[in-house]
C-alpha cells in the first residue's frame, strides 16, 4: 500500500462519513415530526420501548442520535428514566441496520442475477435521481429523498474506494500479524472502543471494519473483540450530551453504558473461557463484510434479549451509581438545546410548549374576568404567577427558535416555526392584558365602586364573546387548521362593535347619574383590554392564515377579510345575534 492508496482510503472514507450523516440526516426530515409522534406513544413496557427505539434508530440511522435525543426528553421531563432504558436498548440493535446496507457492496457472483443485486449496478440511478430530485424539485419532502438517495450513493461509493485502496494489503503480512495483536480480547476491545470514541459513531467504525475485511486479514478471532469494543466506544457522545444535564439524564446515558459494558462482560467471559478450553475452528477463518454485520447484529441482540427482562435492575443501578449532585435543584429546562440535533423533534417540543403558554393565557383571562362576579385573592394571585410564567416562556421560546432556525428545515418546519415566533408575543400580551383586568377589578373592590347589574351585565357578555375568540385561536393554532382561523375575524368585528355600544350605554349611565366617573373609568378600562385580548386573537388568526402562503401581512387580511362576503357575511351574522346586547 504506498502513499496513493493510503490517499484514496482517507478520501473513500471521507465519502462514507459524509454520506451516512447525509443519508442519515436526509431520513431524519423525511420522518419530521413522526417521530416525535412515535415516541409519544411510549408505555411502561420495555418491550415497546424496546421495539420504538429500534424503528427510530432505524429511521435515523444513528444510536448515538437517538440516546442524545432520549437524555433532552428525560431532561426536559417529557419521558421517565423507566421509559428510556427499553428505548437505549432498542436504540442499541437498531444501529445495526447501517451495516447490513454496508454490505451490499460485497455481493459477488457472475450471474446476471447477482450482477443486478452488485450496487455498482444500481447506485448511479439512484444518484442521478437524487441529483434531479435535489436541483429541480422545490419540494421540501422530495429534497429529502434527495438527501437519502445522494447520501446513500456517497456513502456506498466510499465504501468501494476504500475497499479497493486497501485490497493491495492482502499481500502484506505485517498487516495479517497487526490484526493478530486484536485477538487478545483485551486489546481488541480497547481498541476498538478508542476507534469509535474518535470517530463518534459505531456505525461508522463498524463499516471501517468491513472495508477492511476485503483484504482477507481479518479474522473472526480478531473481528469480534473490535466489534465489542466498537459498542462500547458508541456511548461516548451519550456521555458528552449528557455531562450538565439533570440527574436523570445523566443516569439514561448511564444506561447506555452499563447495557454495552454488562453485555461486553457477559459475552467475553465465557467466549474467553471456550477460545482457552474448546477448539473452535471458525475462529480463524476470516471475516467479510457480511459476517461482521452477522457478528454485530447476534451480539447486539443476543445482550437486548439477556438485559431486557432486567431493566429494572438497570434502572435501579443507575440511580445507586449516578446521584443528584450536591446542592443541584431538581430543575427541568423548559426546552433542551440536546433536541437540536433532531431539528423535527426540537420544533415539536418548542410547539408544545407554546402551546401550554396559549392554554396558560387563555387560563389567565379567564380567571381575570371571573373576578368580576366575586373577588378572590388567591385567583388574583394565581393570574399573576400565570403572567409572571408565561413572560419565562416566551424569554425561552424566543431564543430557542431563532437557534432553531438556522438548523436544516423543511418548508413546513420553517413555516411552524414563524408562526410560533409570530404568535408567542400576542399569547404573552393576552396574559398581560388578563392582569390589567385584575387590577381594574382589585381597585373596583378596594374603593366599592360596585358596577351596575346593568354594566356588569354587559362585561360578563363581552368577556364571553372575547373567551369565545380566544378558543377559536387558540384552536386553529394548535391544529394548524386556517379555516378555523377565520372564524376568528367575523367574531372579533362584532367584539369591536361591543366596545363601542358598551361604551355608549356608559355614558348614558353616568349622564342619568347611575354611575360614578371613577366607576366609569374602571369601566372603560375594563372594555378596552377585552377589546385588546380580541384583537390578538385577531393577529394569532390572521398569522395562521397568512402563513399558507409563507407571508405575514396581517393587515391586508384583515381588509380583506372585512370586503369578502359569503362565509365572512353568515359567521358575522351569526355571531352578531348570539352576543346581542
Amino acid at each position: 500500500m504506498d502513499l496513493f492508496d493510503f490517499l484514496n482510503f482517507v478520501c473513500g472514507l471521507a465519502f462514507f462519513l459524509f454520506g451516512m450523516f447525509y443519508m442519515g440526516d436526509g431520513l431524519e426530515s423525511c420522518a419530521g415530526g413522526r417521530l416525535q409522534s412515535i415516541l409519544e406513544k411510549l408505555t411502561a413496557s420495555p418491550v415497546k420501548g424496546f421495539l420504538m427505539g429500534f424503528l427510530v434508530t432505524g429511521i435515523i440511522q444513528s444510536s448515538s442520535a437517538t440516546t442524545v435525543m432520549v437524555v433532552g426528553f428525560v431532561n426536559s421531563g417529557v419521558m421517565t428514566l423507566h421509559q428510556a432504558v427499553g428505548l437505549i436498548m432498542g436504540a442499541n440493535v437498531g444501529t445495526t441496520v447501517t451495516a447490513w446496507l454496508v454490505s451490499l457492496a460485497s455481493i459477488d457472483g457472475a450471474a446476471f442475477f447477482f450482477q443486478l443485486l452488485k450496487p455498482a449496478s444500481w447506485i448511479p440511478v439512484l444518484a442521478l435521481l437524487g441529483v434531479y430530485f435535489m436541483r429541480f424539485e422545490s419540494s421540501g419532502r422530495r429534497k429529502n429523498v434527495a438527501a437519502i438517495l445522494l447520501g446513500f450513493s456517497v456513502l456506498m461509493v466510499g465504501m468501494n474506494t476504500m475497499s479497493s485502496s486497501v485490497e493491495g494489503l492482502k499481500d502484506v503480512p505485517r498487516f495479517s500479524q497487526v490484526f493478530t495483536l486484536f485477538s487478545n480480547p483485551v486489546m481488541g476491545i480497547l481498541v476498538g472502543t478508542a476507534v469509535t470514541a474518535v470517530m463518534q459513531s459505531s456505525s461508522a467504525s463498524v463499516g471501517v471494519l468491513q472495508a477492511l475485511s476485503v483484504t482477507g486479514s481479518i479474522t473472526f478471532e480478531s473481528a469480534i473483540p473490535l466489534i465489542i469494543g466498537m459498542n462500547i466506544g458508541a456511548v461516548v457522545p451519550t456521555l458528552i450530551s449528557a455531562m450538565n444535564a439533570s440527574a436523570d439524564a445523566r443516569r439514561a446515558s448511564a444506561v447506555h453504558l452499563y447495557i454495552n459494558l454488562i453485555g461486553a462482560a457477559l459475552f467475553m467471559l465465557p467466549y474467553t473461557v471456550l477460545q482457552h478450553t474448546v477448539e473452535l475452528p471458525f475462529l480463524a477463518d476470516a471475516v467479510n463484510p457480511v459476517s461482521i454485520a452477522l457478528v454485530h447484529s447476534g451480539y447486539k441482540l443476543g445482550c437486548a434479549l439477556v438485559l431486557l427482562p432486567f431493566t429494572g435492575a438497570l434502572e435501579r443501578l443507575t440511580q445507586a451509581t449516578v446521584k443528584e449532585k450536591r446542592g443541584a435543584k431538581a430543575r427541568q429546562p423548559l426546552l433542551d438545546e440536546r433536541l437540536m440535533n433532531t431539528p423535527a423533534v426540537a420544533l415539536a417540543q418548542a410547539k408544545r410548549l407554546t402551546e401550554l403558554t396559549a392554554l396558560m393565557s387563555q387560563q389567565a383571562f379567564q380567571k381575570a374576568v371571573g373576578l368580576l362576579d366575586r373577588w378572590d385573592a388567591k385567583e388574583a394571585e394565581q393570574v399573576r404567577k400565570l403572567e409572571d410564567t408565561i413572560d419565562k416562556h416566551e424569554d425561552v421560546l424566543g431564543t430557542y427558535l431563532v437557534k432553531l432556525s438556522a438548523l436544516g428545515l423543511t418548508v413546513r418546519e420553517s413555516r411552524d416555526l414563524s408562526t410560533m415566533l409570530h404568535t408567542i408575543s400576542d399569547f404573552e400580551r393576552i396574559s398581560d392584558h388578563a392582569v390589567d383586568i385584575l387590577l381594574s377589578v382589585q381597585t373596583a373592590n378596594q374603593k366599592g365602586n360596585a358596577f351596575s347589574e346593568g354594566a356588569l351585565q354587559e362585561l360578563r357578555l363581552m368577556s364571553t364573546a372575547v373567551s369565545e375568540a380566544l378558543d377559536l385561536s387558540i384552536a386553529a393554532f394548535s391544529t394548524n387548521n386556517p379555516e378555523a382561523a377565520r372564524q376568528v375575524e367575523p367574531l372579533v368585528e362584532v367584539v369591536d362593535g361591543m366596545g363601542a355600544t358598551l361604551r355608549d350605554h356608559h355614558i348614558d349611565r353616568l349622564r342619568a347619574g347611575r354611575c360614578s366617573v371613577e366607576t366609569g373609568f374602571l369601566f372603560t378600562d375594563l372594555v378596552n383590554n377585552m377589546g385588546r385580548v380580541a384583537d390578538h386573537c385577531s393577529n394569532i388568526a390572521a398569522c395562521i392564515v397568512e402563513m399558507q402562503h409563507s407571508s405575514y401581512d396581517t393587515h391586508s387580511y384583515v381588509r380583506s377579510m372585512h370586503r369578502s362576503d359569503g362565509a365572512y357575511a353568515a359567521d358575522f351574522e351569526r355571531f352578531s345575534q348570539k352576543y346581542a346586547l
